[in-house]
Parts: structure tokens; sequence; C-alpha cells
């Protein structure tokens, strides 16, 4: 059963993790850098939880590996994703439209919001651990979704890097190797992830934790993923409305052939 007490001080250590990093964001004038903290306020907040519980289930080790390896990762690529880039356009929007004050309002609107966020989403994380049932076929289930959701997460992103690095794609639509077949790969793995954490609180009996899958599936949906950076690309770059038509948004599947329209490879904006 999860220990609530221990959950409330898995929120005290994100929010202060939090707090940290807006005060960097400060000293940088670049909110951009919650992206960077976003998957270490689950870290902080897991590792809070087992430090305050008195007696942690049968899956600590297989949880906190796992969540581990996946927070490590996406903060560290991000990170130098983001390495002198400056403010993110979505966040230089946020700024000129919550002016003035943004700096003391980001505190609440960006990373006190994601902390609350990370702190619901990480529902299944605890109850997991909590969990004292013995390990069986769900949490290999589990185990296989995070797996599949993790590699393809990591590959998009490196195709990606690659890609860009190379000077003769500059101007050019990402429509190779995973990109192909999902305009969004990397978010694909992310909901994978979330997905197999879930099989592995359900296998502890936290069925009721559905809500976390399904929140982190609609955030990279419609509200911090595919529809937020696809509001205005079209207009930015022409070709990409062709690479809309033939490829799915979000669920892997072979390219098709846009109505009206001579499909090519490597379609450039």
């Amino acid at each position: 059963m999860i220990d609530w007490q221990a959950y409330l001080w898995s929120l005290l250590a994100i929010l202060v993790l939090g707090l940290l990093f807006w005060l960097v964001s400060l000293s940088k004038r670049d909110v951009s850098v919650v992206d960077s903290a976003w998957s270490l306020l689950f870290l902080s907040g897991f590792a809070a939880y087992i430090a305050a519980s008195p007696a942690p289930g049968t899956r600590t080790v297989l949880i906190a590996t796992l969540v581990t390896v996946w927070a490590l990762r996406l903060s560290a690529y991000i990170t130098w994703r983001n390495w002198g880039e400056g403010e993110d356009r979505r966040y230089r929007a946020m700024r000129a439209k919550h002016q003035p004050g943004f700096a003391v309002k980001s505190l609440y609107l960006v990373f006190g919001l994601q902390g609350l966020l990370a702190w619901v989403i990480a529902l299944p994380l605890v109850v997991a651990v909590a969990g004292t049932r013995p390990l069986g076929l769900l949490d290999v289930a589990g185990i296989a979704v995070w797996a599949l959701g993790m590699i393809f997460e990591t590959v998009a992103d490196l195709q990606l890097a690659r890609f860009k690095a190379n000077p003769e794609n500059h101007g050019r639509v990402m429509d190779q190797g995973l990109w192909r077949y999902s305009r969004h790969p990397n978010y694909f793995g992310e909901c994978c992830i979330w997905w197999g954490f879930y099989l592995i609180a359900l296998a502890a009996g936290g069925w009721w934790t559905l809500l976390s899958p399904v929140l982190m599936t609609f955030l990279l949906l419609r509200v911090s993923g595919v529809t937020l950076l696809e509001r205005d690309i079209g207009e930015r770059r022409p070709a990409y409305r062709e690479y809309v038509q033939r490829t799915s948004a979000f669920l892997p599947r072979p390219p098709r052939q846009p109505s009206g329209l001579l499909s090519r490879p490597g379609a450039q904006s």
C-alpha cells in the first residue's frame, strides 16, 4: 500500500528541485532549463519516496533502475541539445504573453506546474514500489513495453541529432529512419515508457494509477507535444505539409501516398 506521508515528501523534493532550476533560469534568463529538469523531477521525487518509505516493496530495484536510466538519459540529451541555443521559442512566446513580471510568474506557471504534473504522473512508480506482490508476467510485459519505448526514444533522438549535424540537411525535413514512419517517434517512445511503468504498477495492484499514462499521452499529443510543435510549422516550412500528408503523427506505420502530390524522398523545406 502506498505510504502517503512518503508521497508528500516526494512532492517536497520535486518542488525543491524545481525551485533550484528556477533560480538557474533567472541567472540565465532562460526558462528552457525546465526541459532538462523535467525527468529529474521524477527521479528526485522517487528517491525521496524511497528514502521516506519504511518498507519498500519487491519492485524497488526494478523501478529504481528503469526510472534512473530513463531520467538521466533524457535530461542529458535535452541539456546537450539545448546547450548554447538560447530560450526556446515556446517559452519566449510565454514570456511575452505574461509580462510584466514573467521572471516571478515562471516560478508557478512553468516550474511549479511541471512539478505538480510530475508528482501526479509519478504515481505508478511509487505504487509499484509500495506493492508486495511477487513479480509476474505483467512485470515482464511492463519491462518489454518500457524497453520498446526507450529504444524508440533513444534511436529517434540520435537519428535527429545526426541529421541536424550534417550541413547538407539544413532546411530539409527529417523523414529518415524512424522519422519515416512517425513524425514524432521520440514522443511515441516516451508514451510507451509510461505505459510500461503502468503495467508494472498494475502488477503490484495499482490499477487505479491509469490516470498517469493517460495524462502523459494527452500531454504528448495535445498539449506540450505534437499539437504545440506543429501549430505553425506548416507555415514556416511548407514542405512539412507534404510530410504531414504521408506520415503518421504518432503511431509508427508505413508512409502513405499523399493525395494530389507526388511522393518523393528527402522532402525539403
